[in-house]
């Protein structure tokens, strides 16, 4: 779909991938860094106890559409 501006921004999984390309998905649609987001996230998971974290990434990989 297209808007005024140009084209609708969609939420995918990235190529540019470590694990699954969520982290990477959304920093492209968010435009910041791939790596920052990565970094901040793994942080957050550790202070989070890991699991909230590992479940919510796998939930979103399975969820979040790949990038054609």
């Amino acid at each position: 779909m297209e808007t005024i501006d140009g084209p609708k921004k969609r939420l995918t999984r990235s190529e540019n991938k470590m694990i699954a390309g969520v982290l990477a998905g959304f920093a492209e649609y968010f435009d910041i860094d791939p790596s920052l987001l990565r970094v901040i996230y793994v942080v957050v998971s550790i202070l989070s106890a890991g699991f909230p974290g590992l479940l919510i990434y796998l939930i979103c990989w399975i969820f979040v559409p790949q990038q054609r």
